[in-house]
C-alpha cells in the first residue's frame, strides 16, 4: 500500500481546472508534496464550486476540464511520482434536473431501473407524498407559485416536462393522455376524423390509456424494460408528428399555452395543476421539506437526495469509475466523505476495500474528545479533524479556563450549562429543521411496536418524544450496530444515555425502555426474521438520523451561539473543553501511533470555521484574560452608539458583538490593500453567522432588520474615519496579538509535520491564510506568488541558510517563514520516510522555568531520530516585538533527550550541528528560529554540512 508523506487539498471548480492544478503540480514537488488531495472530481450540477453535489458518478465533471486534461494531470503527477488521493461522496446525489438516475425515477416511478437508487419511503402515511416524491424545491408555496406563471409545461423532443426556473422534470407517460386528449376535437376538426396523422395520434392515445398499471405489473427487469421501451415509442411517435405537421404542432402548442394559464386567472391553472396531480413526484415549497419529507437528505439541504448505497446494484455503479481510475494507477488513495451518513458504515467499507484493493482508505469522521475509531474498520484512519483538535487545544491555555468563563458571564450577563445549552440546539433542530425527519422515525417505529402486545399502547407522539430526548443527549455522533451485533463501545453509549434521558424524562421511562431494546437488538422470541428485519432497519435509520442531528445542532448552530472563546468552535472538538495539556497531547499521538499512524492531520480545510492561522491568533488570547476583558470592555463602550435599538431590541446583542470582535482579531489582514475586501467578507459572514444561530434570525426565517443592523453596526466600526475611536485601538491590539499568533502558527504547522500521521496542507495555507467559514475559505490562491518565493526560498538555503533566516525573521508578515518551515520539515519527511510511518513518538521531558512553554518530542526508527521543539504561550517570555529565541530568553529551560550524548544533531531549520548530549539549554536550539527540527547525525548522513553551535 502506497502511504503518502504529505498531501494538499486542492478545491476545483469552474475556475480552477485540471489545466490549472497541471501548472502546478511541480511547485507541489517543489514544496515536497506526495499526493495532490482532491475535491470531488465527478460530474456535478452546472456551476458547482464544491463538487459535493454529484449528478453523475460515472464521468468526470465536464466543467473540470476534459478527459484529456485529466489523463495529462495524471501524467504530470506520476512523473514525479506523485499521488492522487481522491475525495469520493457515496452518501448523496444532487436533487438536480441534470441527475438522469434521479429524473428517471420521477419520470417512470416504480418501472425505473432507478426505483430503489435513492432513499425514498415510497409508503410514506401522509397520503399526500405515499408513492409520490417530494419536491420540495420551490421558492414560494406551490399555489402562489402556479398562479403567478412561474411553473411551465415545455414540450421537446424528449417528452413534456414541467419547468420552474433551472428545474426541469419529465412528465410520466400515462399523463401525455391528459395533455393530448385536451381539445382534441379542434384538432379534429381542422384534419379531419379520416386523416392518417390524426389517427395516429388516436393510436398512440389508444397506447398510453392502455399501458399496464404499475401498481399491478410485475416488477421484473424485463417488464420494466418493456413498459419504458413503450414510453420511448410513444415519444417518438408524438415528436415525428410534432416535426412533420404543422397543424398537429400548433395544436401541441395551443394545448401547452393552455396549460400554462393565465397570470391573475387562478381559474386558467386547474389543468397544469390536475396534470402535475398525477405525477410520481409532488411540488412544494422549499419549507415543507423541514417538516414533511419522504426522502433522506444531506443534513437539511433539500437539494442533495441521499443515496442508498447499501444496496449492491447501487454501489457496483456508483462506484465503477472510481474503481476503474483505482486499478489504472490514477487514483493513489480515497477520502470517504460523510461516513457516518451511511446504513452500515462498517458493511460499506469492507465492500469498498475488497473493490479498491490494497489502497489507502481515509474516512471523513467527527470523533468526540475521548472517543475512538471503530477498529474493526478497514481504513487507514480519519480524514484529520480529531488531530486539529488536539493540536489547536495545546495552544490554549488550560490554567485561564474560570477567567474566560466568568469574562463570558460578565459581558453577556449569564453562562449556560454547555451541556444543557447542546442539548437544546439539537432539540431545536430536530423541531425545526429535521421534524420531517424525527417523524418519519416515529412512524417507523410506531409501525414496529404495533406488531406485539407490548407496543401497541405506545402513542405516536409519546415515541418520537422519546427518540428526540435520547438523540440530543446522545455524546457521540453515531453508534454503528448493524446485524454482526452491537460493540461493548455502542452498548455502553446507549445504555448511558437512556439511564440519563429516563431520569429527566420520567413520564417516557417506558417509551425509553423500549428505545433500549430495540438498540440494543434485544429481539421478541416470537419475532418473525421479516419483523426482526424491520425491527434492525429501525435501529439503521435512527443511526443514519443520529450524526445529521448532533452536526447541524453542534456545528451549525451551538458553535454560533456559545462564544466563550470561539477557537475551540471547531469542526472535531468541543468548545467546552478549554484546551488540553503537553501530556494529553502526547498521550493522543501514542494513541495515533499505536491504531492509526497513517491518518490524515490537518489544521485547516474547506469545512474548518476558522482556518489555522485565525485560531493561533486567537489562542494568543487565552494567555491574557485581563488585558482582553479590558479591550473589550473598552471597545463595547466605544461602539455602544453605533448599536441599533428598537424597544427592547438590542442590535447586536452582546454575545454577537462578542463573537465579532474575536472573528476580528483573528482574521484582521496583514497587510492594508486587503483592508476594503476584509470589510466586505465580514459583512457576508455575520449575515451567515447570525442565521446559522438561530437566535433572531435564520436560513428558515430571515429576520432582515437584525441583519441589516448588523452589517450597519459592521460598517460603522470598521469604516476608516478620523473619528472612528474604535479601529486605531483595534489595529494597535490585534497587531500585538498577530505577532504572537505567528509563532503559534509556526508551532502547529511543525506539530502537524511531525506528529505520526499523514499531514494535510489545505490549498494556500503554506502562506498565512486568514479566511472565515466558507465560502470565505474557498477564495482563489495566489499560486504565481507562492512558486516565485520558494524558488528564492530553495536557491537562498543552498548558498546562505542563516542570511535567509535572518531575512524571514524580519519578514514574517509576507508568511515566507512558513512556506520555508513547511519545505524544509517536508524535506525531511522525504528523506527519512521510515521515521516518520514507522517511528516511535517519545514525549521528551523538559525542565527549568518555562517548563510548560514547549512541546518536544522525538520519531525514532533504528538508529534514526528526529525531534521537534514547539514553543507556546510566549506572552509571559517576551515582550511584545521580541522575538523568542537565545539563552537570555530560555534561561535554564533545558530539553532532556535520552541517549542524546552518543549522538550529534543538526537543527533542520538552520543546518547548525549541535554536540551530543543528554540534556539541552532550549535556548542554544533555538538561537535563531523559533521552533527546531533536530535531526540525529545517523539520520543526517555525511552528506550533510552544518555549522558547528
Amino acid at each position: 500500500m502506497r502511504i503518502p508523506a504529505a498531501t494538499y487539498r486542492i478545491q476545483f471548480n469552474p475556475s480552477f481546472k485540471f489545466k490549472d492544478a497541471q501548472k502546478i503540480v511541480s511547485y507541489l514537488a517543489e514544496l515536497g508534496i506526495s499526493d495532490l488531495y482532491a475535491s470531488p472530481i465527478f460530474k456535478a450540477r452546472e456551476g458547482s464550486t464544491h463538487g459535493y453535489d454529484v449528478v453523475d458518478a460515472t464521468r468526470i465533471n465536464p466543467a473540470l476540464g476534459s478527459q484529456d486534461d485529466f489523463d495529462k494531470l495524471v501524467v504530470d503527477l506520476q512523473k514525479l511520482e506523485m499521488g492522487w488521493l481522491q475525495d469520493i461522496v457515496p452518501n448523496h446525489m444532487a436533487y438536480d434536473s441534470q441527475n438522469p438516475f434521479l429524473m428517471d425515477v420521477l419520470e417512470n416511478g416504480p418501472d425505473s431501473e432507478y426505483f430503489d437508487y435513492f432513499d425514498i419511503d415510497w409508503e410514506h402515511p401522509y397520503e399526500d407524498i405515499r408513492e409520490r416524491v417530494l419536491v420540495p424545491l420551490l421558492g414560494d408555496f406551490y399555489g402562489n407559485c402556479l398562479e403567478r406563471g412561474e411553473i411551465k409545461l415545455s414540450y421537446e423532443e424528449s417528452g413534456l416536462y414541467v419547468n420552474y426556473y433551472s428545474l426541469k422534470i419529465p412528465l410520466r407517460i400515462e399523463s401525455y393522455a391528459q395533455f393530448l386528449d385536451h381539445d382534441l376535437a379542434r384538432l379534429a376538426r381542422k384534419l379531419g376524423r379520416n386523416n392518417p396523422d390524426y389517427i395516429k395520434l388516436l393510436g398512440i392515445l389508444y397506447i398510453i390509456k392502455n399501458l399496464p398499471d404499475e401498481t399491478e405489473a410485475e416488477t421484473s427487469e424485463e417488464s420494466r424494460k418493456a413498459r419504458k421501451d413503450q414510453a420511448s415509442f410513444v415519444k417518438g411517435l408524438i415528436w415525428e408528428l410534432y416535426r412533420d405537421n404543422e397543424v398537429i404542432k400548433e395544436f401541441i402548442h395551443d394545448n401547452i399555452e393552455a396549460f400554462n394559464g393565465e397570470p391573475n386567472n387562478p381559474e386558467s391553472f386547474n389543468l397544469l395543476d390536475h396534470l402535475l396531480g398525477e405525477q410520481f413526484f409532488r411540488l412544494s415549497y422549499w419549507k415543507v421539506g423541514a417538516e414533511e419529507l419522504n426522502y433522506r437528505r444531506f443534513f437539511t439541504v433539500n437539494e442533495l437526495i441521499s443515496v442508498k448505497v447499501q444496496d449492491e446494484k447501487v454501489f457496483q455503479q456508483t462506484h465503477e469509475l472510481i474503481s476503474e481510475l483505482v486499478k489504472a494507477g490514477k487514483f493513489t488513495g480515497l477520502r470517504v466523505d460523510h461516513i457516518d451518513g451511511l446504513y452500515d458504515p462498517d458493511a460499506y467499507l469492507r465492500r469498498l476495500r475488497e473493490k479498491m484493493g490494497e489502497i489507502y482508505i481515509v474516512v471523513e469522521k467527527i470523533l468526540e474528545h475521548g472517543e475512538e475509531l471503530p477498529l474493526n474498520w478497514q481504513v487507514q484512519g480519519t480524514s484529520g479533524y480529531e488531530f486539529l483538535s488536539y493540536v489547536n487545544g495545546v495552544f490554549c491555555n488550560t490554567n485561564n479556563e474560570q477567567q474566560f468563563n466568568n469574562i463570558y458571564m460578565r459581558l453577556i450577563g449569564s453562562l449556560a450549562d454547555y451541556e444543557q445549552l447542546v442539548a437544546e440546539k439539537k432539540r431545536l433542530i430536530a423541531d425545526k429543521n429535521l421534524a420531517g425527519d424525527a417523524e418519519n422515525l416515529a412512524n417507523l417505529l410506531k409501525r414496529i411496536a404495533g406488531k406485539n402486545r407490548y407496543g401497541r399502547d405506545f402513542t405516536l407522539n409519546g415515541l418520537r418524544k422519546a427518540i428526540l430526548e435520547v438523540l440530543v443527549l446522545f455524546p457521540v455522533y453515531r453508534t454503528y450496530i448493524n446485524p454482526q451485533g452491537v460493540s461493548h463501545r455502542d452498548r455502553v453509549y446507549v445504555e448511558k444515555t437512556i439511564e440519563k434521558a429516563a431520569a429527566q424524562n420520567p413520564q417516557l421511562v417506558n417509551e425509553m425502555e423500549l428505545i433500549k431494546r430495540f438498540l440494543l437488538l434485544e429481539y421478541d422470541e416470537s419475532l418473525t426474521e421479516e419483523d426482526r428485519e424491520l425491527w434492525l432497519h429501525f435501529v439503521m435509520k435512527l443511526q443514519q438520523f443520529s450524526g445529521p442531528l448532533t452536526a447541524k445542532g453542534v456545528e451549525d448552530t451551538l458553535f454560533y451561539v456559545y462564544h466563550r472563546f470561539i477557537s475551540l468552535n471547531e469542526v472535531g472538538s468541543s468548545p467546552d473543553k478549554f484546551g488540553v495539556t503537553v501530556e494529553e497531547f502526547n498521550e493522543f499521538n501514542q494513541q495515533q501511533f499505536k491504531h492509526w499512524r497513517h491518518s490524515m492531520n490537518t489544521t485547516s480545510t474547506h469545512d474548518t470555521k476558522r482556518s489555522e492561522d485565525v485560531r493561533a491568533r486567537l489562542n494568543v488570547i487565552s494567555e491574557i484574560p485581563e488585558e482582553w476583558e479590558t479591550q473589550i470592555r473598552t471597545w463595547m463602550e466605544i461602539n455602544r452608539s453605533h448599536k441599533q435599538i428598537n424597544g427592547d431590541r438590542v442590535i447586536p446583542d452582546s454575545n454577537d458583538e462578542y463573537f465579532l470582535y474575536q472573528n476580528l482579531v483573528g482574521a484582521f489582514p496583514l497587510h492594508d490593500e486587503e483592508y476594503p475586501q476584509f470589510i466586505e467578507r465580514v459583512k457576508s459572514f455575520v449575515v451567515k453567522a447570525v442565521r446559522e444561530a438561530k437566535v433572531h434570525t435564520a436560513w428558515l426565517r430571515p429576520d432582515t432588520e437584525y441583519e441589516e443592523g448588523f452589517i450597519n453596526f459592521v460598517e460603522k466600526i470598521m469604516q476608516p474615519a478620523k473619528d472612528n475611536e474604535f479601529l486605531p485601538k483595534l489595529r494597535e491590539f490585534q497587531e500585538w496579538i498577530a505577532n504572537y499568533g505567528i509563532f503559534n502558527s509556526l508551532g502547529q504547522t511543525l506539530l502537524k509535520l511531525t506528529a505520526p500521521g499523514v499531514p494535510d496542507l489545505y490549498q494556500g495555507c503554506e502562506l498565512w491564510d486568514l479566511s472565515l467559514v466558507d465560502p470565505d475559505n474557498r477564495r482563489p490562491v495566489d499560486f504565481e506568488l507562492r512558486k516565485s518565493y520558494l524558488d528564492e526560498i530553495k536557491k537562498r538555503a543552498k548558498t546562505d541558510i542563516f542570511g535567509l533566516v535572518k531575512d524571514l525573521m524580519t519578514a514574517k508578515k509576507d508568511g515566507r517563514i512558513k512556506l520555508f518551515l513547511i519545505n524544509r520539515a517536508l524535506g525531511e519527511r522525504k528523506e527519512h520516510p521510515k521515521v516518520f510511518e514507522q517511528g516511535d513518538y517519545i514525549p521528551l521531558q523538559v525542565t527549568g522555568n518555562y517548563q510548560n512553554h514547549l512541546v518536544a518530542f522525538a520519531r525514532r526508527y533504528g538508529e534514526t531520530e528526529i525531534i521537534a521543539v514547539v514553543p507556546r504561550f510566549l506572552t509571559s517570555i517576551v515582550e511584545p516585538g521580541k522575538e523568542p529565541l537565545g539563552k537570555a530568553i530560555w534561561g535554564d529551560t533545558t530539553l532532556h533527550i535520552p541517549n542524546g550524548s552518543q549522538l550529534k544533531w543538526r537543527n533542520a531549520f538552520t543546518e547548525e550541528v549541535i554536540p551530543g548530549s543528554d540534556t539541552f539549554l532550549v535556548g542554544e536550539i533555538l538561537q535563531h528560529f523559533p521552533v527546531a527540527l533536530l535531526v540525529s547525525e545517523s539520520a543526517s548522513g555525511s552528506q550533510k554540512l552544518g555549522i558547528t553551535l
